[in-house]
């Protein structure tokens, strides 16, 4: 099975948040990898390396999976042949455990129970064929876990590479009250102007994941690098395609460069837990935290980037002291003007709070919850000037 599959070309999809499509995308098409970006998702085709690359790399999807099919279906019945018709022999062993999970969005086959369960009698019986086995499959072996998802009558049918979602590099001791997940860090500083040479702010930075996220970035240090995947434990993936790319991973970070990252937070306990994750990130020397609240910052530097996901006040009573806050933003950074800020918040009002329209804002989904990035964009640097001929 694995000399086969090591040249295998698959379809293959990066699942990401709504909203965070394109950063994936351009993700992708930066590590040499073409694709097309469509709702939820970026659409790619490789072979067992592209895999391994896309899961070690990625900073801002969800998962990598694998496209086995694709097709309409309108009557359990179809749903049953067309599933059957996959040549499922090729991805899993006789002992697979292979759970389907579902999820129908406008289709007639709109029980997602019945779907589930029918897409995987239908495997169990190709199997059951193929490895001359009649009655239940063991199920006693490595995890190889589908979906069978129905949009509009299409049917798509994934097998999930990843394992426990991309986000979960592996550096967070703890987190505090309502972290932010790492690939949406990741995204909100791969959606700044920031650049590796220059100052990195976060005023309330609880536990510390943007200015983690920044510090991976600016040393190109691959998220996924310290973590294992599902499709390690598969019988028929190379395990010495992991290693390679995590070599060759570890070749182009940058582990020397100095970088100028302050996180800091009101929060005591924050702070100390902050420190804590930056440190099982191998990260302490290239992040400084320290206990400050927000109006006492002042600064010299210039041209830096201010990353912010303060509180958003959706509890009962906290409204009023968010928006003070969102006031004090505007006061200390506001004069800051070769600095660009960046402030996600669901707080639709933000601006009135802060005192200033932004540049420009951006859609994003933290979870579930709709919330927007506002951007204020600082001067540029000036130009070098030539030397005069």
């Amino acid at each position: 099975m694995r000399k086969e599959s090591n040249m295998k070309q698959f379809k293959l999809m990066a699942t990401a948040a709504s909203g965070m499509e394109a950063l994936v995308g351009q993700e992708l098409r930066d590590l040499g990898i073409d694709c097309q970006v469509e709702n939820g998702r970026a659409i790619f085709y490789g072979d067992m390396t592209t895999i391994a690359t896309a899961n070690i790399w990625l900073r801002t999807a969800d998962r990598v999976k694998i496209i086995v099919g694709e097709f309409d279906a309108y009557t359990f019945e179809e749903l049953f042949e067309k599933t059957k018709a996959l040549p499922w022999e090729t991805l899993l062993p006789m002992d697979a455990q292979f759970p389907v999970a579902g999820k129908s969005i406008k289709s007639k086959l709109y029980s997602v129970s019945d779907c589930q369960a029918i897409t995987k009698k239908a495997i169990v019986n190709r199997l059951s064929e193929y490895y001359h086995r009649y009655g239940r499959l063991p199920e006693t072996g490595v995890l190889y876990q589908l979906e069978v998802a129905l949009l509009k009558d299409k049917v798509t049918i994934t097998l999930d590479t990843t394992g426990p979602s991309l986000f979960k590099r592996g550096y967070r001791l703890d987190k505090g009250g309502a972290p932010l997940k790492e690939n949406m860090a990741a995204a909100l500083v791969k959606l700044t102007n920031w650049r590796k040479d220059r100052p990195f702010y976060d005023p309330v930075c609880g536990s510390g994941t943007i200015c983690i996220e920044a510090a991976l970035i600016g040393h190109n240090i691959a998220p996924g690098f310290n973590r294992d995947f599902a499709c390690e434990e598969w019988s028929w993936f190379d395990p010495e395609i992991f290693d390679k790319v995590r070599a060759e991973a570890d070749e182009q970070a940058d582990y020397d460069i100095e970088l100028d990252i302050l996180g800091t937070d009101i929060d005591a306990r924050m702070i100390e837990i902050a420190k804590k994750n930056a440190a099982e990130a191998g990260l302490s020397d290239s992040i400084q935290f320290k206990q400050m609240q927000l109006k006492d910052f002042t600064t010299e530097k210039q041209y830096g980037v201010i990353v912010a996901n303060p509180p958003y006040g959706e509890r009962l009573g906290e409204e009023e002291a968010v928006r003070r806050l969102y006031k004090e933003m505007g006061d200390v950074y506001r004069p800051l003007d070769t600095w660009s800020k960046y402030i996600l918040t669901s707080d639709l009002q933000f601006e009135e709070f802060y005192g200033a329209k932004a540049t420009k804002k951006r859609k994003l989904y933290n979870g579930s919850l709709r919330t927007d990035l506002f951007q204020y964009w600082g001067k540029r640097p000036p130009r070098p000037k030539r030397n005069e001929e």
